[in-house]
């Protein structure tokens, strides 16, 4: 379910941000294991949990979505595709992060190619794996947080649904009586310069 208020969004985000920096830390620890491959494949493992969970939290998960109304769902959906997320509301596989890992690609295969420098190449792997693993954690995390925020907006604007124009003209005339009438002053009763 997504966060009710902006307060507990904001405190989602923070917690999302915290899994984040974790999950970033253990990847760019199994960077430091000296056999070629061992990094990619435990990016991809913990991408595979990390963003369902992202999902989860802020109430985007694929079984979230299909779980509201039409309109709330129409609304998720439009918000998505706009902000071109591939992750929110989707089951995430492995060809997903496959190819969320390949739009940080340059700095994957820079951190490939430095693990072959001993050991400083291993220790800038290491940073390399931290910081696209945070890169595409924590955008994922913005972007859940901007559907969610529009989505709570809009709820709050139907719940202080403020009249429109023909709304207030309706209501002014069913309070005036229908046999009154407003009597032109004429000429005379003008107030005189």
């Amino acid at each position: 379910m997504i966060p009710a208020t902006l307060t507990e969004l904001e405190a989602v985000r923070n917690e999302c941000r915290s899994m984040v920096k974790s999950r970033a830390f253990a990847s760019g620890g199994t960077s430091l294991i000296p056999i070629p491959g061992t990094d990619v494949v435990a990016d991809v493992g913990i991408l595979m949990q990390l963003l369902p969970a992202i999902n989860e939290k802020f109430g985007l998960s694929q079984d979230d979505i299909e779980g509201m109304d039409a309109e709330t769902k129409a609304a998720v959906y439009g918000l998505i595709l706009s902000m071109g997320s591939a992750v929110i509301g989707k089951l995430v596989t492995r060809e997903l992060v496959i190819k969320l890992l390949q739009k940080v690609g340059v700095r994957m295969a820079a951190k490939q190619a430095t693990r072959f420098v001993p050991f400083a190449g291993q220790a800038l792997s290491a940073v390399l794996s931290f910081t696209a693993m945070r890169y595409v954690g924590n955008k994922h995390v913005e972007d859940c947080y901007e559907v969610a925020r529009k989505l709570i907006e809009d709820r709050r604007a139907k719940e202080t649904h403020l009249p429109d124009d023909s709304e207030i003209l309706g209501r002014i005339t069913e309070s005036v009586p229908i046999d009154s009438h407003v009597q032109d002053p004429g000429p005379d009763t003008l107030p005189k310069e």
